[in-house]
């Protein structure tokens, strides 16, 4: 595989745990963009957040995505906000295709609701405000997107699966 794969989407949508599963599936080298940035800087992601605003850590996540796509056949399971910068998006599609994952707002409440990480909930942890973000989100993820998945009530396994079958349709 010479194409990188970026998956996208909203918080909890199985990010993470898709890019595991396709890590093991195509055996290559998988890049967790919030991961990396913590430990480049040493500190959660949320204390980013917290000490220097959302501008900063969305800088670090666009020297990330351009580090990144100078690479070739690695997963990459971006940050939720990672695509909101048309650079980062220009970036993904010259050096990879974009996955996107999706899941409704209750499935993302039931995965995030006792996580500390997530700094754009913090103070906002229910379903109507994950919707709402959501909503606001949703045409970017899908005007950027190659192709999408829906990861609600699937398993890890069979949701690669699918990737991997578009991907080698497409």
């Amino acid at each position: 595989m010479a194409e990188n794969i970026f998956l996208i989407g909203f918080m909890g949508a199985g990010k993470s745990t898709i890019a595991k599963v396709l890590k093991e599936k195509l055996s290559v080298p998988l890049c967790e963009m919030d991961e990396m940035i913590a430990e480049q800087q040493k500190m959660a992601i949320s204390d980013i957040f917290a000490q220097y605003g959302e501008t900063h850590f969305r800088d670090l996540e666009t020297q990330l995505v351009k580090d990144i796509s100078e690479k070739d056949g690695v997963i990459v399971s971006c940050g939720g906000g990672a695509v909101l910068r048309e650079e980062n998006v220009s970036f993904m599609k010259e050096n990879g295709r974009i996955v996107l994952l999706s899941a409704t707002p209750e499935t993302i409440y039931e995965r995030v609701r006792y996580s500390k990480d997530r700094p754009i909930l913090n103070g906002h942890m229910n379903v109507e405000y994950i919707r709402e973000l959501m909503e606001k989100r949703r045409s970017r993820y899908e005007s950027v997107a190659d192709l999408a998945v829906a990861t609600d009530g699937r398993s890890a396994e069979t949701i690669a699966d699918e990737i991997i079958a578009k991907l080698r349709e497409a």
